[in-house]
């Protein structure tokens, strides 16, 4: 079982930056983060794998960079030129072949 710890949301200005940080407990692959607005489906932010694949969300392309430290089993999650519309729970998802775990979430505010 791998526990995933994430950090670094909270309350920022439109146009401002943010850095998340997801923790597994464990080595894994593939590993990423996913948002869930109120009312509205939880969506793709951006993933990455240990062979450095990287794919994102039509709505971040451009404003977030995902990055990966193998050694810490850690990803990172860097938010430029924020959005009211990014306002939402991020969560850390991690993936291998024998399961998909979630971690608990972080809640961006993006509002003046």
């Amino acid at each position: 079982q791998v526990q995933l710890v994430e950090s670094g949301g909270g309350l920022v200005q439109p146009g401002g930056s943010l850095r998340l940080s997801c923790e597994a407990s464990g080595s894994i692959s593939m590993m990423g983060w996913y948002r869930q607005a109120p009312g509205k489906q939880r969506e793709l932010v951006a993933y990455t794998t240990s062979r450095g694949r990287i794919n994102y969300g039509d709505s971040v392309k451009g404003r977030f960079t995902i990055s990966k430290d193998n050694a810490k089993n850690t990803v990172f999650l860097q938010m430029n030129s924020l959005k009211p519309e990014d306002t939402a729970v991020y969560y850390c998802r991690a993936e291998d072949p024998r399961a998909i775990y979630w971690g608990k979430g972080t809640l961006v505010t993006v509002s003046s």
